[in-house]
């Protein structure tokens, strides 16, 4: 591989970042949160707890070996039942995450806390 082509390959990866961060960031601001909040790390996790209606001391969790996976699967199927979603859309959220996290950014999906 040569640079140009190392080069297509950065502006590939930064043109996904850029979108995931306006698709997650999106997601804040519908759930009436600073979207600005999901660029500081730990902070994210904080607010992505309260979106899905989660008590804020789930935080320590993630820094839990298998507690963090488990926490992760529960704080994603309580965003998608906070956006009106179902199991499936959780399970998308859980293993696709960078497909089903700019769906309900960009998509139709309005946020209710349940």
């Amino acid at each position: 591989m040569n640079s140009g082509d190392s080069t297509i390959v950065i502006i590939i990866q930064l043109a996904i970042l850029i979108f995931m961060i306006a698709a997650i960031w999106k997601v804040f601001s519908k759930a009436g949160q600073p979207g600005w909040a999901s660029l500081v790390p730990f902070y994210n996790l904080y607010i992505l707890l309260k979106i899905a209606s989660k008590p804020g001391w789930w935080l320590i969790l993630f820094f839990i070996p298998i507690a963090n996976i488990i926490a992760l699967i529960l704080v994603n199927i309580g965003i998608a039942r906070n956006f009106g979603k179902g199991g499936g859309f959780a399970a998308g959220l859980i293993l696709l995450s960078f497909i089903f996290y700019p769906i309900l950014g960009f998509g139709s999906a309005k946020y209710s806390e349940k």
